[in-house]
């Protein structure tokens, strides 16, 4: 039975004691890399856009004729794209974004994608939440980085998932993180009954059972510290001003629970939001540029609030969506799973502008935009330039780095 499956409040972590030969690599591994960030309390916001967003209605190739060609209703007009060159543009919908854009917070990282690609939905989600598209991992990427950084022990809240449930993302072998769907229902399920509450209580710390259970000590310990974080964070961000008009959507809520968050001094280092469902098999465009509006406008007001606190430069959010959607528009006015798609990064501390390659809808894989970013690569560069920590160890391999991070 593992303890991330009992997570329903806030969780500390548990200490692990490395072998005696690999001591010194571990000393070595924990201090932050030279000249990179390790300790200076930057911040990764990382926004799941549910569903398989379709990248190229996103970022739209306006220059190519074949996106017209394959897209007879879809494809947005030229004079509508927010033009970013001759070849690409934002879709009309995501202007505050735009603005952002222009003011160099925004990197455009295109084509991203990995081998062998999975078309289900569950599958590829997986494999971008454990950076590992050739085996099965129990632990999310980010759980690995918590796992590594060294964090301070009795912090309940070194990340920080702003859903319901927590992401595979967020599992780590020794941290537990927090579920947090919003701060007034944070809490262990059992206390908003007070007999159920005082029933559990009793019964994980009756010591006078007539057996012995490995688990029951872990089941004492998380409603301890459920119930001491669901106490604590509602104080520790109780003097925060926002700053910013969010919008009324799920994803505006989100993030501003976030920079709450981020600008109460918590330690928080890790991030999770959501937003979706972008599986626009049906009807796309309304879809697609609603919900391409309210990430654009509450990105625009997260990083509005952050700038008021002097939060901006030290925080980073990066986008992923579990795949595009296919190049042609299908009979319904939809688009269908798909392979590479763009990702975006944001924040005060990124240079922005478009990285990788601009997708060549001539060569696609079975009707697909083929990837020509690894995933990976975005991950090792937040992960060393952002979060200082080595990332060969945490992905399982060595990837190129991009450069666009100060």
């Amino acid at each position: 039975m593992k303890r991330s499956r009992f997570l329903i409040g806030a969780l500390s972590g548990i200490t692990v004691v490395a072998n005696a030969e690999h001591v010194f690599a571990r000393a070595l591994a924990d201090a932050p890399l030279p000249g990179l960030p390790g300790s200076d309390g930057r911040v990764l916001v990382l926004v799941n856009l549910q569903g398989g967003n379709d990248g190229l209605n996103c970022v739209v190739p306006h220059g190519n004729p074949q996106y017209y060609a394959q897209r007879p209703t879809l494809a947005i007009p030229r004079d509508k794209v927010l033009g970013i060159d001759a070849d690409v543009g934002f879709n009309p919908a995501m202007a505050p974004l735009k603005g952002m854009y222009d003011k160099g917070m925004v990197a455009v990282v295109q084509g991203v994608g990995y081998p062998d690609p999975d078309h289900s939905h569950f599958r590829s989600t997986e494999i971008w939440q454990t950076a590992a598209p050739d085996r099965y991992e129990h632990t999310g990427w980010l759980g690995r980085y918590l796992d590594d950084a060294d964090l301070p022990k009795d912090n309940l809240f070194n990340g920080v998932a702003i859903s319901q449930v927590l992401p595979e993302v967020m599992v780590a072998r020794n941290v537990d993180v927090p579920a947090i769907a919003q701060l007034n229902g944070y809490g262990l399920a059992s206390d908003r009954n007070a007999e159920a509450k005082r029933t559990y209580t009793e019964l994980v710390r009756d010591n006078r059972f007539p057996f012995q259970s490995p688990y029951l000590g872990h089941v004492a310990e998380i409603e301890d510290h459920a119930q001491r974080g669901s106490e604590e964070l509602p104080k520790l961000v109780a003097g925060y001003k926002q700053q910013a008009s969010y919008p009324a959507t799920p994803l505006g809520r989100s993030l501003a629970l976030a920079a709450q968050i981020i600008g109460s001094n918590t330690g928080t280092r890790v991030l999770y939001v959501q937003h979706g469902s972008f599986d626009t098999h049906v009807s796309q465009a309304a879809t697609q540029d609603r919900l391409l509006a309210e990430f654009a406008n509450a990105m625009k007001a997260f990083y509005d609030d952050l700038a008021a606190h002097g939060n901006d430069h030290r925080v980073l959010t990066m986008t992923f969506s579990e795949f595009g959607r296919r190049i042609a528009e299908n009979g319904s006015r939809g688009t269908d799973h798909g392979e590479g798609s763009p990702l975006f990064l944001v924040g005060g501390g990124v240079k922005g502008g478009l990285y990788g390659s601009l997708p060549d809808l001539s060569d696609a894989n079975m009707g697909n935009v083929r990837f020509t970013t690894d995933f990976r690569s975005v991950y090792a560069t937040v992960l060393e330039r952002w979060l200082g920590r080595p990332a060969e160890p945490l992905l399982g391999a060595k990837f190129s780095q991009i450069p666009a991070l100060a």
